[in-house]
């Protein structure tokens, strides 16, 4: 399953907020450095799917706020 996403980096909360069917807003508190964001956004994800975080890839979109992001096993 392919989901696109609008990250939202030093963010004061983790939270995920479903737009529709596959868009989806997460928030995370880590910064946009060193991939940091990327992998809280992982995590964020994993746990509102019920995943494995190894189960979550970021297709595209690793140096913006707008990603794809692939989820296996769903």
């Amino acid at each position: 399953m392919r989901i696109f996403i609008e990250a939202k980096p030093n963010a004061k909360q983790n939270k995920v907020e479903k737009i529709d069917k596959a868009h989806f807003k997460v928030s995370v508190t880590s910064p946009p450095v060193n991939g940091k964001a990327n992998e809280a956004i992982i995590r964020v994800l994993a746990e509102y799917f019920n995943v494995s975080p190894s189960h979550i890839n970021i297709v595209s979109g690793h140096t913006n706020r707008r990603k794809v992001a692939e989820i296996k096993n769903i």
